[in-house]
């Protein structure tokens, strides 16, 4: 649970101005199951510019994925997250992923050399950030990453 900031006029765009909020969240909802994210339960309360999950995720890795598609949605400047975890692991400190947010300049490459000390690692940033990324060079200002650890 958390709270995550995200810049509110980077993103996708996924509702459009004059949306009633129950249709805004019903979008943001499809978006989610568009990329076959496993969630059960999912839903997602928008107030302003505050986006609140709850659901359950089969994982962590589902989770952060699911804060992250609705983060980086244009108009959304916070997500708070209620989800919880099916699969409730034991994991350590230095397991979990990190988050970045992109900046002007910024390749996947640049972002892998400055996490892991090697560009060529930069398909790992790449999976990790599947399906909401569809080609390593397609990311942009104000996307917030999720940055595995190395395994």
């Amino acid at each position: 649970m958390g709270l995550f900031s995200f810049i509110k006029d980077a993103g996708a765009k996924v509702f459009g101005i004059g949306e009633t909020t129950e249709e805004t969240e019903k979008k943001l909802v499809e978006a989610v199951n568009a990329l076959e994210l496993k969630v059960n339960d999912l839903s997602i309360k928008v107030d302003d510019d505050k986006a609140t999950i709850h659901g359950e995720a089969v994982d962590l890795s589902t989770k952060e994925k699911v804060v992250l598609v609705v983060g980086n949605t244009e108009g959304v400047s916070a997500v708070e997250d209620n989800m919880t975890v099916a699969e409730v692991e034991e994991i350590k400190e230095e397991e979990l992923a990190k988050f970045h947010t992109v900046v002007s300049g910024d390749t996947l490459g640049k972002i892998a050399k400055e996490f892991y000390g090697d560009a060529m690692k930069y398909p790992v940033i790449f999976e990790a950030n599947k399906p909401m990324l569809s080609h390593p060079d397609k990311i942009y200002p104000g996307q917030v990453l999720r940055i595995p650890p190395l395994v």
